[in-house]
């Protein structure tokens, strides 16, 4: 048996991390061969809940799960960390601005950004999930100036694997057999789901997403616009935000990170933009279409961008630098 390896969850009496714990405890993230110990973070009052949490944990009785460690410090909760899932932050509530939000959040995600600099190992992997989760995910990285850039990513996971379902819906095939759909830009409502360069297994064939829809005008709008804003539907179907495919979508993406990405296929992700050739400015978390081996990332570079394509990427790349602008003025607060 490996080594066991630390790993964190923030936010983790929340109900994304109820549904997330055992995948992760179970094996489906990080190996059926890998022990885990995990450290379950969150705020002092929601440490009764936790509790209730690891008692649960402790009564699936799961092999591979060594240790669970509760705490509300982040010095217990970043240490010697091998990955870290940064699921809580401020919600926005009714009537807040988005910048008031920002300012919440930039006060968390700079605090466990310097947590993260002083006790967790360089190499460790940082997701962000919690909204805004591209500014959130940037101002972390800043405030661990000496833990690698590509060692941070934010979710868009979970727009991917709604683009790639709505895809597959709509030909009549299981969303397996859709691949290579991407998300550009801002885990926001002004993201940009493109299926300008995904197939569909048809009858064993590959077909362009294009040529199986048969379908442009709705390709060009309510996909968009579906995926766009599903999050909001969910949360008036339920009166609760996506938990369960949140959960599943965070998998996904810490597993890919792990073992790498299948040949030929890539995978949105929030990562650090620089020096890419699509024309997005640097120092943002953008989401790319990325494929990963030896747990590092890529951008899949010089893919054909239309002007249709082009129009939608940069209004996502805007609202980002608006987002950071403002984030950033926070930041020496």
């Amino acid at each position: 048996m490996a080594e066991p390896i630390r790993v964190l969850v923030t936010g983790a009496a929340g109900q994304i991390a109820y549904s997330l714990l055992y995948s992760i405890a179970k094996g489906d993230v990080f190996g059926k061969d890998q022990p885990i110990i995990l450290v379950l973070l969150d705020i002092p009052p929601m440490l009764p809940v936790l509790d209730g949490v690891v008692m649960e944990l402790q009564d699936c009785a799961l092999p591979l799960l060594r240790e669970v460690i509760p705490t509300d410090k982040v010095e217990v909760g970043f240490k010697d960390l091998d990955a870290a899932i940064l699921v809580g932050s401020m919600p926005r509530k009714e009537g807040m601005e988005r910048k008031d939000l920002l300012k919440a959040n930039v006060a968390i995600f700079k605090t466990q950004g310097a947590a993260l600099e002083k006790y967790a190992k360089k190499t460790v992997k940082v997701l962000v999930v919690g909204n805004p989760a591209n500014t959130n995910c940037l101002i972390a990285s800043k405030s661990a100036p000496s833990i690698p850039k590509e060692n941070f990513s934010c979710l868009t996971r979970l727009d991917h694997n709604r683009a790639r379902s709505q895809v597959a819906m709509r030909v009549g095939v299981s969303s397996d057999k859709v691949k290579n759909v991407i998300i550009w830009g801002n885990h926001s409502s002004t993201q940009y789901p493109d299926v300008h360069h995904a197939t569909v297994n048809q009858h064993g064939k590959e077909v362009p997403a294009y040529d199986a829809v048969k379908d442009d005008s709705w390709l060009k709008a309510d996909f968009i616009s579906t995926v766009q804003q599903r999050g909001a539907a969910v949360i008036k179907a339920r009166k609760l935000s996506s938990a369960m495919s949140a959960a599943k979508a965070i998998c996904d993406h810490m597993r890919d990170i792990w073992f790498g990405t299948p040949d030929g296929e890539f995978v949105s992700m929030g990562v650090y933009s620089s020096g890419n050739s699509y024309g997005v400015a640097d120092d943002l978390m953008y989401s790319f279409p990325v494929m990963i081996k030896n747990k590092s990332w890529k951008v899949v570079d010089g893919l054909p961008i239309n002007d249709f394509s082009r129009g939608k990427m940069d209004a996502t790349a805007a609202e980002l630098i608006e987002e950071r602008d403002t984030a950033v003025s926070f930041l020496g607060v």
